[in-house]
């Protein structure tokens, strides 16, 4: 079987590899710590399960408005108005089965070959691998530690050219942790009207932020309609596996977005749709609870990873993961990665798994208990020390 050329441009997310490495070792008795993947360890709140099973007592099983439920897309667009001063109807939000989707139906819909697209490196590797999936070519630019894993305005700017179609943008960001400053975002925003540029922003981690304000671009004068602004409730409301996720979009992009659902998922389920429903509208204390012991983990995990020789780590501002320095351990950071699974039962991801401006960087998340972080220094340290 000969597959297509464009499937050999196709990434993929490497933190799956290093579960399933983990796993294999685990199931030769290996004791494992996972700070590999990125989704929070708390439950699903009880009362959005519960008006999951509402859903289905109802007989929300079958198929429904590709587009997404009315009664979901008109909370999302009352979350909108609530959360960034955006008033938009229903009809400029599409729900899908997870927010991925958003990034993968967006940039197919939006890309060509010969076309350019700029997208944060380090950062989630979705971005470049559909960008390059589409023929168009991908343009990194670079998040760097001195400006705290912000993007650099004057480097945009000169990453721009005739065929810039798309810019990419993701705040708090995976996997460093970085937040934008409203500043930032203004910059980008200036320059995407100035060159006629639709902007992606991701902002699926927008509750989780530490200090400082969330800025969303859409909000700003002009920019809505050239916005795809990306969300969805795996990360609030630790629901990673009920694929919940939507966009609020130009119209025009709308119609071309549903009919890429309609030929690949036909609709997203309808009864966990009803779920997040009751997600945006019922208690929401749940959250902060989360994002508090979230702040918890990261000082203990931040300041245990300074502690160690060689390594250095800024404290981020958001997202739940952490993304330390390891230029001075003495090996590359894949290797510093396999050597950490394989020796010391801690998986972590290298940063090269995020793009090349990862290189010297591991990501490790803390999206796990204090127990298991403590435990995950401890046999950092030991790892490191016996490469000095």
């Amino acid at each position: 079987m000969k597959l297509s050329s464009s499937m050999a441009r196709l990434g993929t997310e490497t933190a799956f590899q290093v579960l399933a490495q983990a796993q294999a070792l685990e199931a030769k008795g290996v004791e494992v710590v996972h700070l590999e993947i990125g989704e929070p360890d708390f439950d699903t709140p009880k009362n959005i399960c519960n008006a999951a099973n509402e859903g289905l007592g109802k007989g929300l099983t079958h198929y429904c408005n590709a587009q997404g439920l009315v009664e979901l897309r008109t909370e999302i667009a009352k979350q909108m108005e609530r959360t960034r001063g955006i008033s938009v109807g229903p009809e400029r939000i599409v729900v899908t089965p997870g927010a991925k989707p958003i990034m993968f139906y967006s940039i197919l819909a939006l890309l060509e070959e010969g076309d350019e697209a700029i997208y944060p490196n380090p950062g989630f590797p979705i971005y470049e691998s559909m960008i390059d999936f589409t023929g168009a070519k991908s343009v990194p630019i670079p998040l760097r530690e001195e400006l705290d894993f912000r993007l650099d305005i004057d480097e945009l700017k000169s990453k721009i050219t005739p065929r810039t179609k798309l810019i990419v943008i993701n705040s708090p960001q995976n996997p460093t942790g970085g937040v934008l400053e409203e500043g930032d975002i203004r910059a980008i925003a200036e320059l995407a009207q100035k060159h006629n540029i639709t902007v992606l922003t991701d902002e699926v981690y927008e509750y989780i932020l530490y200090e400082g304000k969330h800025h969303s671009i859409a909000s700003l004068p002009g920019m809505l309609d050239r916005t795809i602004l990306l969300n969805g409730f795996s990360k609030t409301y630790a629901m990673t596996g009920w694929r919940l996720g939507y966009a609020v979009m130009p119209p025009e992009l709308v119609e071309s977005t549903v009919r890429l659902i309609v030929n690949s998922v036909s609709c997203t389920a309808p009864f966990i749709q009803y779920a997040g429903i009751e997600a945006l509208t019922g208690p929401q204390d749940s959250v902060p609870k989360m994002v508090n012991e979230f702040k918890r983990r990261r000082d203990v995990i931040v300041d245990g990873l300074n502690e160690i020789p060689g390594i250095s780590c800024l404290r981020p501002k958001g997202a739940f993961y952490v993304f330390p320095n390891v230029k001075k351990v003495g090996m590359n950071c894949k290797q510093l990665a396999d050597h950490l699974l394989q020796e010391a039962g801690v998986a972590t991801l290298a940063g090269t798994a995020f793009g090349e401006y990862g290189e010297g960087y591991l990501r490790l998340s803390y999206a796990t208990s204090l127990e298991n972080i403590k435990k995950a220094l401890e046999r950092i340290k030991t790892a490191v020390a016996k490469l000095r």
